[in-house]
């Protein structure tokens, strides 16, 4: 198997994991942990998996300014913007999330262009207002056809998620090609499981995943958010973008929300009303145009 084969195989495996990882973490959520506890747990677990491996690497020296940039991303990028997440999956459907989510190439634009000036094409212009009217469609139909417990809450959540991400993209893009993944991890991970642990710690009670209730189905699903959606997408993106194009891997993202809408369906935890499919084609239409499309025109 050539290299860019390889690369194609593991850009779709790794957007494969990723919308299988919103159900599950729906699951998760449901049945075995507090939003908290499954973002101690998430932490703590992938702190494990990067400290470990990393100890089979060589080592990578870290300049102080640059480890303050890969802590407060860690503390930015994940603890917060993973909270919002795990909290906006407690309040709406995994379809609705997942749909929120693409729209992250466009917060990215968004962010650039009022922290660093990058400028704001006509081309995509047209892509913000596409992806807008697919989040403003969403917001006004989850009210008379939503399925979650309050779809409002969740989907706003799930944009204040999308847009914390952008933010840490942009903050970490240059450390990010200084250092290698499994640097930069293990670091991210130890600084939220600093944070997270203490916080969910006095409730641990409450998750029955930590009880005499716990059971195997709850520890497959966090192995699979520890093990696959958190640690094994981390190694698959960066080899992918070795040898693909960006504008290749941005549109192997669009498989997320189908696949995170298709399980979610099939396991009961939303159901298809029209406006999905509708804001569906929106946001992914912002998306290609925002991400694909302006590439296209200025290369």
């Amino acid at each position: 198997m050539n290299k860019k084969l390889q690369a194609h195989s593991a850009i779709f495996l790794a957007n494969t994991i990723f919308g299988l990882g919103v159900p599950v973490t729906k699951l998760l959520l449901d049945e075995w942990v507090t939003p908290m506890g499954y973002m101690a747990s998430r932490s703590l677990g992938a702190c494990i998996v990067f400290w470990a491996i990393a100890a089979f690497l060589p080592k990578e020296k870290v300049e102080r300014k640059d480890l303050i940039t890969i802590l407060f991303g860690g503390l930015l990028g994940f603890v917060v913007s993973q909270t919002l997440t795990a909290w906006s999956l407690d309040y709406t459907s995994p379809v609705y999330f997942s749909l929120i989510a693409t729209l992250t190439p466009v917060a990215v634009m968004l962010c650039a262009a009022l922290t660093i000036g990058e400028k704001i094409t006509p081309m995509k212009s047209l892509g913000v207002l596409l992806g807008i009217a697919g989040a403003v469609l969403m917001v006004l139909m989850s009210q008379s056809m939503g399925s979650g417990k309050n779809d409002l809450i969740g989907i706003v959540l799930a944009i204040l998620s999308v847009l914390t991400w952008a933010i840490y993209l942009i903050i970490t893009r240059n450390v990010a090609s200084k250092y290698s993944p499994v640097t930069q991890m293990k670091y991210v991970f130890l600084i939220s499981a600093i944070v997270t642990v203490p916080i969910a710690w006095p409730e641990l009670s409450a998750n029955a995943l930590y009880t005499p209730a716990w059971g195997w189905d709850g520890v497959a699903e966090m192995a699979f958010i520890v093990i696959g959606a958190t640690a094994l997408g981390f190694f698959l993106i960066p080899f992918a973008m070795k040898y693909l194009q960006a504008t290749t891997v941005s549109i192997y993202t669009n498989l997320q929300p189908v696949i995170a809408s298709f399980v979610a369906i099939l396991l009961g935890q939303d159901v298809i009303t029209w406006d999905k499919p509708v804001a569906g084609a929106l946001v992914l239409i912002s998306a290609y145009i925002v991400t694909v499309v302006t590439e296209k025109k200025n290369s």
